[in-house]
This record gives C-alpha cells, sequence and structure tokens, in this order.
C-alpha cells in the first residue's frame, strides 16, 4: 500500500498545493510544499497504513487536474476521492458538500449542516442549529482534500468565515470562481 505525492506550483497567494494519492483516488491536498506538508504527508500515510513515496507516475493525473483548476482552466475534478481520512459525520458532511455544492456555487455552514443532515444526526433542535453549523465548521477545517472537496465554498452567515489555507487563499479560491459574493471581495492593500 501506498500515498504517492507531488507538490503543485500555484498561483496568487497559495504557491503551492502538496496533493497526496493512493490506489483508491485522491487521499490528502495540503497547502505549501515545505516541511509541514512532508509531515502531513507522513502523518496521513501512517494513518493509513501506507508508504509515503514521491512517485510522479501515480500522481501526474491529480497534480495535472490541480494545476488546471488553479489557471482557471478546469471547473470539475474527474479525481476520485479515496475518503478513508474522514469518518462518520465528517464524511457524511464532505460527501454531501463534494457531490453537492458545485464550481462557481456557494453555501452556507448552516445551509450544509441541513443539506447533509448534520444537525439531525446530531440531535440539535431547530433554535440550536447554530451548533450544528459550527459544528460543520470544525467538519470543513479538518477536510483532508481541500480544492477537491471544495470547503472554500463554505461560508459564513456574515461573511467569509474560516480557512484552513488562509483568508487570502480562500478569496483568491473564490474569486478564481466567479463566485466571491461583491460584499466580500474586499482585497487588503
Amino acid at each position: 500500500m501506498w500515498l504517492a505525492w507531488a507538490t503543485v506550483p500555484v498561483p496568487g497567494p497559495i504557491g503551492a498545493l502538496t496533493v497526496g494519492t493512493t490506489e483508491a483516488g485522491v487521499a490528502l491536498v495540503c497547502f505549501g510544499a515545505g516541511a509541514d506538508s512532508r509531515r502531513r504527508v507522513l502523518g496521513a500515510a501512517q494513518r493509513l497504513g501506507a508508504e509515503a513515496v514521491s512517485d510522479p507516475a501515480r500522481t501526474e493525473h491529480a497534480a495535472a487536474e490541480l494545476a488546471e483548476y488553479a489557471a482557471g482552466r478546469r471547473t470539475a475534478f474527474a479525481l476520485p476521492v479515496d475518503w478513508r481520512l474522514t469518518s462518520g459525520d465528517q464524511r457524511t458532511v464532505l460527501t454531501t458538500l463534494h457531490e453537492s455544492v458545485g464550481y462557481g456555487q456557494t453555501t452556507t455552514y448552516g445551509e450544509l449542516a441541513v443539506r447533509s443532515g448534520a444537525y439531525q444526526s446530531e440531535g440539535y433542535p431547530a433554535p440550536h442549529r447554530g451548533l450544528a453549523a459550527r459544528r460543520v465548521g470544525s467538519i470543513m477545517g479538518s477536510n483532508p482534500v481541500p480544492v477537491i472537496v471544495p470547503c472554500h465554498r463554505v461560508l459564513a452567515a456574515d461573511g467569509l468565515g474560516g480557512f484552513g489555507g488562509g483568508l487570502e487563499a480562500k478569496r483568491w479560491l473564490l474569486d478564481l470562481e466567479g463566485a466571491l459574493p461583491p460584499m466580500l471581495d474586499l482585497w487588503p492593500s
């Protein structure tokens, strides 16, 4: 069993993405290309019981699709996702996001909680759905396959919300897709 990884240069504030693939599909996408990304690859490989290998032949399709997306030439990924680094509600919410929020679209943490059934599975009554929205926010922060499983498309009800790759990266990705809400299209000077 293996987890092959490669680094993909990306323009803008992201700079690079590190992608990890297995025989089942893309298992990991990390922001950056340094020691932290390498540490995340090794941690993911250990969780999967796999050997981390740098093998361009095993990562070429994933790397090419991420590069095409970042260049504005791809609006949908044809890559299978290896969901083994997710479980339970995390997998349910991320799968719902992956299958239902397409390129150029956004949703809110609360809407995704309702759409995925997360507020029901956690037993939150209607007046406490805000707790479910916060739970969905935590799940977005633990997404092992950002960009491909598009957590950047999930916004707070009153603004951009958080993002593991940083808010500048989230703005850049939304702007790339033409999905940055006008009220949030304020780049810091």
